[in-house]
């Protein structure tokens, strides 16, 4: 069966969250950890989406023109009318870090399909794009994406530009149009895609801000089937497939998911030092799971490091055994002076930042496998996009799965390692940041939410 649809995710969270989209609204969908070859894909008749979970979003230029080209010739020969290449909801990026503007270029040339929809809005999950500015909520308000309280400060690539356009100018020379709300609701959008390939335009940002904007983009996107279209953007390039997927009778109208069933037990790591992480591990606390700290300035030493590790599991295999939830966190938000520690030792030891990080998520993911091998507990919840990419590689992940939802962009999903009767089957949700509710950590258990 040729897919519907292939993706590449600029990080694992986002990758799940494609995932969901497409499972829950009866589009059969798998994940996997590289790209698949055909005879793995031979095992699963039915898949009408592929996805490659990636980590480009961490990485620089240099990068990115050596490891992008390859997977996205490898998705191409899966023969989709649409491969998306899927950035986060905030299009975190940055000339030198995770540049949305190289991967453009880069899959441009591959698919060869012409112009580049590009569609970020997400009304699902409160992200909006209107006269090409992108706007994210935040607590009960919405905000302009350069004045937004978490992105505009982001540690790595602070958004302080929420012209998509502009943003991107920074980072490639492809000219960036608009498909505008108005035109969209005065029916022209087509009249303005025309104009705008006149002028020069290769990428085109579809506004979207409800339901009808978000259907046109889908449309849009979808460019009649044809094939092959290079799109780029948030999950809100699957919620616009699947609207227009839904309005031409391509997929049911109304698939109902499925229903998450409880578990006695879980165990957690967090590498995020976001504020929604932080209130979720308060959360969790004050409903009677036990916080462990894992000393993050650790990771600038190897051997400190395991040690660390090692005595962090202990404790979890302590705790655990007398029936407690454990949850293992590296900060509790971003003033956490365990932070300011993890910098003091990165500078006076003169370790790569990067590689410290590498390290820190490795362990946290060697934690997870060893909790997991030791206990045979049924489901981990890991909170950091990229903690989540190194946990599964620890685990030796060869694919996900959707089992059920959970917070929007955060499913449970089920892993698949073929080798390994041990960790085969484990269920794992994988949250990013500003993900979920304060109950989250509660909510993966199975808790009913509050």
């Amino acid at each position: 069966m040729t897919p519907l649809l292939t993706f590449y995710g600029d990080d694992f969270t986002g990758s799940t969250a494609v995932m969901e989209i497409l499972s829950f609204a009866g589009v059969p969908t798998m994940l996997f950890m590289d790209a698949p070859e055909p005879e793995v894909l031979s095992q699963y008749p039915d898949l009408q989406a592929i996805g490659v979970a990636g980590i480009a979003r961490s990485k620089d230029p240099a990068w990115m023109r050596a490891n992008l080209p390859p997977v996205f010739e490898a998705l191409k020969r899966f023969g989709a009318p649409v491969s998306h290449y899927k950035t986060c909801s905030t299009f975190d990026s940055a000339p030198g870090t995770g540049s949305i503007g190289v991967a453009s270029e880069l899959g441009a040339r591959v698919f060869d399909g012409g112009w580049i929809p590009l569609v970020v809005g997400a009304p699902a999950i409160r992200r909006y794009q209107a006269f090409g500015n992108l706007f994210a909520g935040a607590g009960a308000d919405n905000h302009r994406l350069d004045r937004h309280p978490v992105m505009s400060r982001h540690p790595v690539t602070p958004m302080d530009e929420a012209d998509l356009g502009r943003h991107l100018s920074r980072q490639t020379d492809l000219r960036v149009g608009v498909i505008d709300l108005a035109a969209i609701k005065a029916g022209q959008a087509d009249a303005v895609l025309q104009r705008c390939l006149a002028e020069g335009a290769r990428i085109l940002a579809i506004d979207v801000v409800d339901d009808e904007t978000l259907a046109e983009a889908g449309r849009l996107t979808w460019q009649d089937g044809a094939g092959p279209v290079f799109a780029v953007g948030s999950q809100g390039v699957e919620y616009a497939l699947v609207a227009f997927w839904r309005a031409q009778a391509m997929i049911p109208a109304d698939h109902a998911p499925p229903n998450l069933h409880a578990v006695d037990q879980i165990f957690a790591v967090s590498g995020s030092c976001a504020p929604t992480t932080a209130d979720q591990i308060a959360c969790a606390e004050a409903k009677g799971f036990k916080i462990l700290h894992f000393d993050a300035a650790c990771a600038a030493d190897p051997q400190r490091l395991t040690a660390e590790m090692q005595r962090v599991r202990s404790a979890s295999l302590a705790l655990l055994s007398d029936g407690h939830d454990v949850l293992a966190t590296t900060a509790r938000g971003p003033d956490d002076p365990a932070l300011g520690r993890m910098a003091e030792t990165i500078e006076q030891t003169g370790a790569s930042a990067s590689d410290v990080n590498d390290r820190l998520g490795a362990a946290l993911g060697q934690l997870v496998a060893a909790i997991r091998q030791q206990t045979g507990l049924p489901r981990v919840a890991i909170g950091g996009g990229d903690t989540s990419g190194h946990a599964l590689t620890a685990l030796g992940a060869e694919a996900l799965t959707a089992v059920a939802p959970l917070a929007p962009g955060a499913p449970v999903c089920r892993l698949h390692k073929r080798a390994d009767a041990k960790i085969d089957g484990l269920e794992v949700t994988l949250k990013g940041g500003q993900m979920g509710a304060p109950e989250f950590f509660l909510q993966a258990k199975g808790c009913p939410q509050t």
